[in-house]
């Protein structure tokens, strides 16, 4: 792929040419090879750096720094854990719950930290996150979720139908939780720039190198070897083309349309003053945010998961889910009909067989992985770098104690009852919320899907 501007607007508004870094063109030895210039991976690079700058990194990409979920996503850096907290606390405890969720939290901050002493400026505002509801049942799990916060002190607060419309002034706003812990950025900037941060600092990054296999101590590409004391897998939803691990991560696919610049007039309309970003409480997910240049960019599930966990650049851009994104964000903010959609595109996200995150490192094989944010890893992958270079570098520590490290989700199940399940279980939530927007009673199929889900 030549043309990296077409990845997202995001890609499209850097700065300067997109021109790859040289590729990996013999064997190397190193103290750590990373797999995948992501998020992940060059937030693990970052930390290791921080932690023991003698060491040797490098790091492989297949395409270029930012190419896959990092540089695509809808730009929130968000407290969110793809496992409840009632889920996980059943799971591993309440206060080992909370950690984990405090990590999260921690996380926020920890990104406006680094984007501040390494100057990146990856247009960060923290404007919290407000999530509709717009119907009787989603009035339900917005209670719900308010109850579940006031339990374990998680701060999301339940804001009536004027104080949601102070924010945003979508159509038939009911009610909505809010919770401060996210803030809306330019992803791309942010993933960019930490590449260079880290390259300055004296690891090596390989772009147009595609790592065919994993092994212990060796990261093999067709142009050579990375020897390595420990080897990251930091490949998120693109885990499924490395052989042995088609059925760890299933590759779903996340679209997202972004509109013109809108004037100010339509703005004081809308709202998201303070660049809040925003979903709502259907089941089929939606997300967007107010961009830095004035844009709504918006997204959403629905597009097909691909049989035997495929990945090809014609399913980045479905034209039927486009237009029900743009049919939707019409429906909540009619004032945007009229309104040219200038950027449309998408990419497939990792999500584990239990929807449950995870980190970790095999003390024999010194292989570590860190994956499965389920669309929520801005700010996860600031954690699973931190707590992998804790990890490698040996250090007990309140990240190695998190409840994700060394979980091990199931592995999904083999095609085609892989592709049969994962696409009734998209369609059945499209089905619930049809239902709901019928009946305004909450959908008891969404209920049996999400636990078949293992959610």
């Amino acid at each position: 792929m030549t043309d990296y501007r077409g990845v997202s607007l995001w890609f499209d508004q850097l700065p300067g040419p997109l021109l790859p870094r040289p590729p990996l063109d013999r064997d190397i030895d190193v103290d750590v090879a990373i797999v995948g210039a992501g998020f992940t991976g060059l937030w693990t690079a970052y930390y290791l750096q921080a932690a023991d700058p003698s060491l040797r990194v490098a790091i492989v990409e297949s395409e270029i720094a930012g190419f896959g979920a990092s540089g695509r996503n809808g730009g929130w850096c968000s407290a969110l854990f793809p496992v409840g907290i009632h889920t996980l606390a059943a799971e591993v405890g309440r206060e080992a719950a909370l950690a984990q969720y405090r990590g999260m939290r921690e996380s926020i901050d920890e990104v406006e930290r680094v984007t501040a002493t390494e100057g990146i400026d990856a247009d960060v505002a923290r404007g919290g996150t407000v999530v509709l509801a717009r119907s009787p049942a989603q009035l339900v799990r917005a209670q719900a979720e308010a109850a579940e916060s006031a339990e374990f002190g998680l701060d999301v607060q339940l804001l009536d139908a004027d104080e949601t419309r102070s924010r945003l002034r979508a159509t038939d706003v009911l009610a909505a939780t809010y919770t401060p812990y996210c803030a809306a950025l330019q992803p791309a900037k942010l993933v960019r720039g930490l590449a260079d941060v880290v390259e300055s600092r004296g690891a090596t990054i390989y772009e147009q190198t595609r790592v065919e296999r994993i092994t212990p101590g060796v990261a093999q590409t067709a142009r050579g070897r990375v020897r390595a004391a420990t080897v990251v897998r930091a490949t998120e939803g693109y885990t499924a083309q490395l052989p042995g691990a088609r059925r760890a991560l299933a590759p779903v696919y996340s679209l997202v349309i972004a509109t013109e610049p809108l004037p100010a007039a339509l703005w004081d309309e809308i709202g998201l003053r303070e660049r809040e970003t925003f979903s709502d409480h259907r089941h089929l997910i939606i997300y967007g945010q107010r961009s830095a240049d004035g844009r709504l960019v918006f997204g959403g599930r629905g597009a097909p998961y691909h049989l035997g966990s495929r990945i090809r650049p014609e399913y980045d851009r479905v034209p039927r889910v486009f237009d029900a994104l743009e049919h939707t964000l019409h429906e909540l903010f009619p004032v945007l009909r009229g309104t040219a959609v200038t950027h449309r595109w998408g990419g497939p996200l990792g999500i584990a067989r239990d929807w449950h995150a995870s980190v970790g490192l095999d003390r024999d094989s010194r292989l570590a992985w860190a994956g499965g944010y389920v669309g929520d890893g801005v700010s996860t992958t600031n954690l699973a770098g931190r707590t992998l270079a804790d990890l490698i570098t040996g250090r007990q520590t309140d990240l190695t104690a998190l409840a994700w490290v060394g979980h091990h989700s199931r592995k999904w199940e083999p095609e085609p009852l892989r592709w049969v399940g994962t696409n009734l279980g998209l369609q059945a939530m499209t089905w619930a919320d049809r239902a709901e927007r019928r009946t305004g009673h909450p959908s008891r199929l969404a209920g049996v899907v999400n636990a078949m889900m293992g959610r």
